[in-house]
């Protein structure tokens, strides 16, 4: 019998499998259903009213600023004492252009797929990372804590081919499961700004850009599953997995974050995870340092700047996979089994 056969029926087998893949996947179609709710498509009667609402709102404007300006120009003409509230020159309360009151603003909220689904991606990622993390912790955290993985070396002594098997049903399962959701995903959204939104000057290029940062939402589900499982696997049980993210996310971003921002570091973002996990999916992310400034010709101060590319964020993904894998393959192989 074919061992790598064998863990993937085991990995689709076990029902916390089936549970935590099935929670995501209904966490992500609320997404997508709250998001065909919370939107509208715009048409012409929504555009004439945002207008009359804007025209509401100037006309309300200038009855405001007429009653302050006459308010101001009582007051001063009875000497009343100026406590702030009126400027020294009652003319300079005026009502603003009609031009500044823009009928956007009354417009309902409507999904723009070549503008809004990009974003919608990075969720997508968490989610299904988070569910990925947890069931590749539990796959072999479960083996090590009920005494399977022993039994199964008695079957396949070979330590390091039995551990990458397992790890490779796990990534099998968890690409199975993510290139549908995914699919489903664009075609769910594409959907949402057909009925509910704009699919305007949606070209090829558009299309090219969106499947790019979809790879590499799925590279970034594979990578976080592997984390997760060699965690468990090196600390030979699935608390290992979960107490060292809590660490990690906890002590180690927050606590650091608290620590650079009273050490006056510049950039502090760089030193935390989650700016490389959205430099990845965005592919840059742009940090500014407000404590300097650069001025311009104009007299305007703009700050420093910092870029935090997908390149920098493939670096450390790779050097994060190679560590823990390599650190769990070395515990396998030297440690006792018992």
């Amino acid at each position: 019998m074919s061992l790598y056969r064998t863990e993937l029926r085991r990995l689709t087998k076990r029902r916390f499998t089936r549970y935590m893949t099935l929670l995501g996947l209904l966490v992500l179609l609320a997404v997508v259903l709250g998001t065909f709710f919370t939107n509208q498509k715009l048409d012409a009667d929504t555009l004439a009213r945002a207008e009359r609402q804007a025209d509401q709102q100037y006309e309300q404007q200038v009855r405001w600023s007429e009653q302050a300006r006459a308010e101001c120009e009582t007051a001063k003409a009875a000497g009343t004492p100026n406590d702030g509230r009126y400027p020294d020159d009652c003319s300079v309360i005026s009502a603003p252009s009609r031009e500044d009151i823009q009928a956007s603003w009354f417009l309902p909220s409507t999904f723009d797929f070549r503008e809004t689904f990009p974003q919608t991606l990075i969720p997508f990622a968490a989610i299904l990372a988070l569910v990925g993390f947890v069931i590749g912790a539990s796959f072999v955290g479960a083996e090590w804590s009920s005494g399977g993985m022993m039994n199964l070396l008695l079957w396949r002594p070979k330590r390091l081919t039995v551990l990458l098997t397992k790890l490779a049903a796990l990534l099998t399962g968890m690409f199975a499961v993510s290139l549908p959701a995914a699919v489903a995903w664009f075609a769910g959204f594409w959907l949402v700004a057909r009925f509910r939104g704009t699919t305007e000057q949606v070209t090829s290029g558009v299309w090219q850009s969106a499947g790019l940062t979809g790879l590499r939402a799925l590279v970034l589900v594979l990578v976080v599953t592997t984390l997760g499982f060699a965690l468990a696997s090196l600390g030979r049980h699935t608390a290992m997995a979960l107490g060292g993210v809590v660490a990690v996310m906890v002590v180690g971003q927050f606590g650091l974050g608290i620590l650079l921002e009273m050490a006056n570091v510049r950039f502090p973002q760089v030193w935390l995870l989650p700016t490389y996990a959205l430099a990845w999916m965005q592919k840059k992310v742009t940090l500014q340092d407000w404590d300097s400034c650069n001025a311009t010709v104009f007299g305007e101060c703009r700050p420093e700047t910092f870029d935090v590319t997908w390149q920098h964020s493939s670096v450390l993904l790779a050097v994060g996979v190679t560590v823990v894998l390599g650190a769990a393959l070395w515990a396998m192989r030297r440690r006792d089994i018992s």
